[in-house]
């Protein structure tokens, strides 16, 4: 069997470089995803919580450590992407913005809510910071898997 015939068997790549472009994107990138994807399901367990005290008044122990853990995620999420090297910095920054704007909005009406609710004092706070790391995480994920997939800038 020569080298012709064996780029058409199944399972095989057609060309040697073929998926090369899907597989860059997966290597040597940290694992930005996966500190993003903790970080919004801390919150979401911080949220679960103190929804099911619900109408009484939750122990807001248990919410700060979550919400601490997740701002800790995010903040490790973040630290990675800056420090990427060989990166599609213009496309990452293009879909953060735009998503920025959305998610700002999203967590603008819900804080509204939380206030025109009644929530005050420290649970305020706590579902504050929860939105800021909603309002932070989703933007920077979608960027990072927007931008892991294309070409970066060479410089010159």
């Amino acid at each position: 069997m020569d080298a012709s015939n064996a780029s058409s068997r199944p399972g095989s790549d057609p060309e040697p470089g073929a998926s090369g472009a899907t597989r860059d994107a997966f290597a040597g990138r940290p694992p930005v995803p996966l500190a993003c994807l903790s970080s919004m399901g801390l919150v979401l367990v911080s949220g679960i919580y103190l929804a099911s005290y619900l109408p009484r008044r939750a122990p807001l122990g248990p919410a700060i450590g979550l919400v601490a853990a997740a701002g800790a995620a995010l903040l490790l999420a973040v630290a990675m992407v800056a420090r990427l090297r060989d990166f599609a910095w213009g496309s990452f920054f293009l879909v953060v913005r735009w998503a920025s704007l959305a998610y700002l909005v999203i967590a603008g009406i819900l804080e509204y809510v939380f206030v025109d609710d009644g929530t005050r004092g420290a649970m305020l706070t706590v579902l504050t910071l929860s939105l800021l790391v909603f309002a932070v995480d989703i933007p920077l994920l979608f960027g990072f898997s927007v931008a892991r997939f294309q070409t970066p800038r060479i410089r010159s």
